[in-house]
C-alpha cells in the first residue's frame, strides 16, 4: 500500500510504500514530547514529494537520526536513520498520513529514556 503524508502546512510531502503492521511509540526526550507514533520503513520505499528546501534536521543524544521539521510549522513528519543492521531508514510519523485509523494500529512502547 502506497500511503501519502505531509507537514501540518502541506510544505512538505511524501510517500511511503509498505503495510503498517505496528508502530513504536517512544518514550526518549523527543518523542515523548511530539507525541509521534512511529512506523519504520526501508529508505528505498521513502519519497520525499516536495519541500526538501522547508526541512531542517535536529539530531541529539547520540547524534544517529535526522529528526526532520517543517521549518514553517514546526511539524515532525519523518526521520532518518539507520537500524541495527546499517540500512538505511525512515522513520514516518503515521500521524502526518492521510486516510490511517490511529486507534486500529497495534502500538508497542520502546522504552527510549533508557536506551
Amino acid at each position: 500500500m502506497k500511503y501519502e503524508g505531509s507537514c501540518h502546512c502541506g510544505n512538505v510531502a511524501f510517500e511511503a510504500e509498505g503495510e503498517i503492521d505496528s508502530v513504536i511509540a517512544c518514550n526518549c526526550s523527543m518523542c515523548r514530547r511530539k507525541g509521534s507514533l512511529l512506523w519504520f520503513v526501508p529508505f528505498e520505499r521513502f519519497h520525499l514529494k516536495q519541500g526538501a528546501e522547508a526541512l531542517k534536521s535536529y539530531k541529539f543524544n547520540k547524534n544517529v537520526i535526522d529528526h526532520q521539521f517543517c521549518t514553517t510549522c514546526g511539524m515532525h513528519p519523518f526521520a532518518e536513520g539507520v537500524d541495527p543492521k546499517g540500512n538505511k531508514i525512515a522513520a514516518i510519523n503515521v500521524r502526518c498520513l492521510e486516510g490511517v485509523d490511529l486507534d486500529a494500529l497495534d502500538v508497542h512502547h520502546y522504552d527510549g529514556a533508557s536506551a
